[in-house]
C-alpha cells in the first residue's frame, strides 16, 4: 500500500499518494482525484521527465497562520530542483496548487504539464467540461465530436482562453480552476468522438528562458452547482481583484459609452493593397486583393443609411492612410491620398457626425511591417536565442512584431497627428491586443516579460480614454477588462469556421456571465437558411449588431457570407439593437439550457430582462 500524506481543514480533505503523486480532494461526500494516467512531466531541452522521477522527493506536512498542506520537494542530481505547494485556505476552503522553481541550473525547463487532469469518465451528458474559448464551450462527455487543437493552444489571455480558468461539473458537483498567475499559462483537453470521457489540465512554460517565477491555481469546489455558479465564483475573483470594471463606471470618465450602446455597427474599408511577398498576394492575378473606395463614396454610404432611418451608428474604418490595410504599420500616415486625403476624411467624419454617429478607425501597433519608413530591427521583439519572429501573412507582407514597451511612444505619436488635421476620433480599434497573445522580448535594451506587455497595451487603451476616445480591439481578454470598452466581436468558436462546421460543444456564454456589463460586443448577424441564424447568438448575449460586416480578407476570420439585403438588415438590427439598449449595462444573471442539446436557450439580466431563442425554428421572445 502506497504511503499516504493527508490534511483536513474543515469539510476539506486533501491526500497525496507519495508514490503516484495523483491528489484525492474531498468535500464533505463529494470526491475528486487526478488522473494517475497524467503523470506530472517537465519538457526539457535535453529531454522530458515526470516528477516522480528526481532523485531525491520529499513530501511534509505544513500548518501556517491562514490554512495548511503539503509540500513536496523534488531534485535531480545535477543540481535541478522545484517544489509543489497544495493547500487550504481556512478561511474559503478554496485548494491551492502552486509550482515554485528553486534551482534552475542542471534542466532547462520550457514546459511543464501541472496540475493533472481530474478522473472524469463516466458517458454521461450530465459530466461535462467548460472551457473559456472565445466567449466559451460546454463540452458533456457524450459530445459526438472530437475536440482539436485549440486556438493558440489553449493559452490564457487569447482568444484560446479570454479568462484564465476552465471547470467541469459532475451532476451538480463541480470546481472552477483559477489561474491565480495566468501569463504563461494555458489549458490542454482531450475529448474523443462520442467520448465517453473529457480531461482537462494545465500547461505552464518558461518566461524569457526560465520558470523563474512562481505558478499558482485555485480551486474552488462546489457541491450543488452549473456552470453559471462557476462562472459567478469567477466574477466574485474578479471583483475581489479590483480587476471588474463596468460600462457604467467607464463613462462616468468617458460619458460617449452612452452613446455607444444601442449603436449597429458598420465595419468597412477605404484602400487594401496587397504587397507582392505577402502570402496573400496571387501573381496570377495581382490586382485581385486592391482596392480602393473614395472616402466621398463611404460619406454617401453613411448618408443612405442615415435616410433608411438608422438612427445609432458606429463606423470601423479600415485601410484609411496612405500604404492601406495591415500595411506599414505603426508608420500609418497621411490619410489615403487617392480616396481624398486628408480633406477627404475630415469630411466623411464631419458627415458620421452630422447623421448623430460614432467614428473610429483600424489601427495596429503590433504587426511591425519592414517596408515601414521608420523600421528598426533593434525595436522589434527579440527571444532569448536572438531570433526575431517575422512572417509573411497579411497584406504589409514581410513583418515582425514591435516590443510594446515602444507602442505607447507611437500611438501618442499617431493620434497626435490626427488631431493635428482635424480628425474627430469616438473610438479605435488597436488590432490584435486582446486575441493574440502577449509577446516577450530579451532585448537588454526593452527586455520584457509577457505580463508586462499586456501592461502596456493597457496603458495604450488607458492613455485613449484619458483623450476621450472609446477603447476597442480584435476580441476580449480578462486583462483587458478595466481599460476596453467594446470589441470587433467576441464570438463563439465555431463562429470563426464556415457555417456547419462541426462543433466542439456547446456553445454557452462564459464570458458574459462574467464580464458583459463591462464591455459593448458587435455580434455577427448572418442567417444561413439552411443552418441558423446568428442574429439570434447576439440576443441571446445581449449583444450589439453588425449592420455591414465588409472585412478586408474574405474568408477569413469569420468573414464568410456578407448580407445583401440592406432594408432586411436595418430590420433585424433595430430588434438587437434595442434589446443591447435595455440590457447593456445589466449582469447577465443566469443562462439556461432549456433543451440538453442547448437548441433552446434564456438569458436573464439583472434588471429583470430575459429573451429566450429557438435555434432550430429561428424564433425569439422577450419577457
Amino acid at each position: 500500500m502506497n504511503a499516504m500524506k493527508t490534511v483536513q481543514s474543515h469539510n476539506t480533505k486533501i491526500s497525496l499518494d507519495e508514490e503516484t503523486l495523483v491528489w484525492t480532494i474531498q468535500k464533505r461526500n463529494i470526491i475528486w482525484r487526478t488522473r494517475a494516467e497524467d503523470r506530472p512531466l517537465l519538457f526539457c531541452e535535453e529531454g522530458s521527465f515526470y516528477f516522480c522521477e528526481a532523485d531525491q522527493i520529499f513530501h511534509q506536512v505544513f500548518k501556517n497562520g491562514v490554512g495548511e498542506g503539503i509540500q513536496s520537494r523534488f531534485q535531480w542530481k545535477n543540481g535541478y530542483s522545484f517544489e509543489t505547494i497544495v493547500w487550504i485556505e481556512a478561511a474559503t476552503e478554496q485548494i491551492y496548487f502552486e509550482w515554485i522553481p528553486f534551482n534552475e541550473t542542471g534542466l532547462h525547463v520550457q514546459k511543464v504539464l501541472w496540475p493533472s487532469e481530474m478522473e472524469f469518465d463516466e458517458p454521461r451528458e450530465d459530466w461535462y467540461t467548460l472551457l473559456t474559448l472565445q466567449q466559451g464551450v460546454l463540452l458533456p462527455n457524450t459530445w459526438e465530436n472530437a475536440l482539436g487543437p485549440a486556438a493558440f493552444d489553449g493559452r490564457f489571455e487569447t482568444a484560446g482562453g479570454y479568462m484564465p480558468w476552465f471547470g467541469q461539473v459532475k451532476e451538480r458537483a463541480g470546481y472552477l480552476a483559477v489561474c491565480v498567475t495566468p501569463w504563461n499559462a494555458g489549458w490542454r483537453a482531450e475529448h474523443p468522438a462520442k467520448g465517453p470521457y473529457t480531461h482537462v489540465g494545465a500547461w505552464l512554460e518558461q518566461s524569457l528562458g526560465k520558470m523563474n517565477y512562481r505558478r499558482v491555481f485555485r480551486y474552488t469546489f462546489l457541491e450543488d452547482c452549473d456552470y453559471n455558479d462557476l462562472c459567478k465564483v469567477y466574477r466574485t475573483y474578479a471583483i475581489e481583484q479590483g480587476h471588474l470594471k463596468t460600462l457604467a463606471e467607464k463613462a462616468v470618465r468617458n460619458p460617449s459609452i452612452n452613446q455607444l450602446i444601442g449603436c449597429a455597427f458598420v465595419h468597412t474599408g477605404i484602400k487594401t493593397s496587397v504587397q507582392p511577398d505577402s502570402a496573400f498576394f496571387d501573381p496570377k492575378d495581382p490586382e485581385k486583393n486592391n482596392h480602393l473606395i473614395p472616402f466621398p463614396a463611404r460619406e454617401q454610404q453613411i448618408i443612405q443609411l442615415h435616410e433608411h432611418g438608422v438612427e445609432k451608428l458606429y463606423l470601423h474604418l479600415d485601410g484609411w492612410a496612405q500604404p492601406g490595410y495591415d500595411n506599414c504599420h505603426p508608420d500609418y500616415m497621411p490619410a489615403c491620398m487617392e480616396a481624398g486625403g486628408w480633406e477627404g476624411l475630415r469630411s466623411l467624419v464631419e458627415t458620421v457626425h452630422r447623421c448623430g454617429y460614432l467614428f473610429g478607425t483600424h489601427d495596429q501597433y503590433r504587426d511591425y511591417y519592414h517596408n515601414a519608413p521608420g523600421y528598426d530591427k533593434r525595436y522589434a521583439v527579440c527571444l532569448p536565442d536572438g531570433t526575431i519572429p517575422s512572417h509573411n501573412r497579411w497584406a504589409g507582407g514581410w513583418q515582425s512584431y514591435l516590443c510594446a514597451t515602444q507602442a505607447p511612444y507611437y500611438v501618442r505619436r499617431n493620434f497626435d497627428e490626427l488631431e493635428k488635421h482635424g480628425i474627430h476620433l469616438d473610438g479605435t480599434y488597436l488590432d490584435v491586443f486582446t486575441c493574440n497573445e502577449g509577446d516577450e522580448c530579451d532585448n537588454p535594451e526593452h527586455r520584457m516579460t509577457r505580463r508586462e506587455c499586456y501592461e502596456y497595451r493597457s496603458s495604450c487603451f488607458s492613455y485613449l480614454l484619458s483623450r476621450g476616445i472609446l477603447t476597442s480591439s480584435e476580441e476580449v481578454s480578462d486583462w483587458a477588462i478595466p481599460s476596453l470598452v467594446f470589441c470587433h466581436y467576441a464570438p463563439y468558436e465555431f463562429m470563426m469556421r464556415p457555417a456547419g462546421s462541426p462543433r466542439l460543444g456547446i456553445p454557452v456564454p462564459l464570458f458574459n456571465l462574467v464580464y458583459h456589463d463591462c464591455v459593448i460586443e458587435p455580434w455577427m448577424m448572418e442567417h444561413f437558411e439552411d443552418t441558423e441564424d446568428y442574429m439570434l447568438y447576439a440576443l441571446i448575449n445581449g449583444g450589439a449588431p453588425y449592420l455591414i460586416r465588409d472585412g478586408a480578407y474574405p474568408n477569413c476570420d469569420g468573414a464568410f457570407v456578407s448580407e445583401t439585403d440592406l432594408s432586411k438588415s436595418i430590420k433585424r438590427c433595430r430588434v438587437v439593437s434595442g434589446f443591447h439598449e435595455k440590457v447593456a449595462e445589466c449582469e447577465l444573471v443566469h443562462h439556461d439550457l432549456i433543451t440538453n442539446d442547448g437548441s433552446i436557450q434564456r438569458s436573464c439580466f439583472s434588471n429583470g430582462m430575459s429573451v429566450t431563442v429557438d435555434f432550430t425554428k429561428g424564433t425569439y421572445s422577450f419577457h
